[in-house]
């Protein structure tokens, strides 16, 4: 089943030197670009990460230091990347955990801030396990009823995760409906307000911190008896968009209390 879109839709996926989101790096970005009338457009890009990749990573990827020696860095192309990016929806396999926050460090290491606050974040893994309970591999035997070849080149997965959610939406027609604001709902596994979790909604609908010695404490309320607690924040090993939206808690809240 086709899409339905009123914005462009960015299906991607990355492969890095880990799974550090703060401090690894990407080596290689592909994407398949949606457009409400659906022209898709795809690119694949090397990256040197500017750091040795790790042996444990290639054997994932296959992606090794002489593959990217020549390859441009981040910095690079970081600004032609933003502006491909901008104002589209994203979709990904486990990109609300990991692919999304990587990209927004990395940009932020570039100078560049890709605000997601209006963006339509899609987890066709949080779909599938949700609904199925497998990997990307079964995921693309299950739904597409093929082999996924060259498995953990960022292309082969990219092509994969886009193939799986549109099959989810004719095998769970009953269930998802095809709209990206749905979707964007149903592949959320909780009430998070930041990607990484560190800040969800309690059954109150305030904001709460999710870890630490705060854990389940209204952030504003934190943030006024504990004013130094949003300084270690910012200068710990969050990732860049749970210290953006940390930010903007704070911002709101010095601006109501002048009113």
């Amino acid at each position: 089943m086709k899409l339905k879109l009123n914005k462009p839709l960015i299906v991607f996926d990355l492969e890095t030197t880990g799974v550090n989101v703060i401090h690894d790096r990407i080596v290689e970005i592909a994407y398949i670009k949606v457009w409400p009338d659906g022209h898709e457009e795809s690119r694949t890009q090397r990256i040197n990460p500017g750091r040795p990749i790790p042996e444990e990573s290639t054997r994932v990827h296959g992606i090794t230091n002489d593959d990217v020696k020549d390859c441009p860095t981040f910095q690079e192309v970081a600004h032609e990347l933003f502006q491909i990016f901008k104002g589209c929806d994203l979709a990904g396999f486990n990109s609300n955990r990991f692919d999304i926050p990587m990209l927004i460090e990395e940009m932020a290491r570039a100078g560049l801030d890709l605000d997601i606050r209006d963006v339509r974040c899609i987890d066709v893994q949080n779909i599938f396990h949700r609904m199925e309970q497998r990997s990307l591999i079964a995921a693309y035997k299950f739904y597409c009823d093929k082999d996924l070849e060259n498995a953990h080149s960022a292309l082969a997965d990219t092509t994969a995760t886009y193939e799986v959610l549109q099959s989810q939406l004719d095998r769970y027609a009953d269930t998802l409906e095809n709209d990206v604001d749905q979707l964007a709902e149903f592949s959320r596994l909780n009430r998070n307000v930041d990607l990484a979790g560190s800040m969800v909604y309690n059954d109150k609908d305030e904001i709460v911190f999710n870890f630490g010695k705060y854990k389940g404490q209204p952030v504003t309320d934190v943030l006024h008896r504990d004013p130094g607690y949003f300084s270690w924040i910012m200068q710990g090993d969050f990732t860049q968009e749970t210290k953006n939206v940390l930010t903007r808690i704070r911002l709101q809240e010095k601006t109501k209390k002048l009113y």
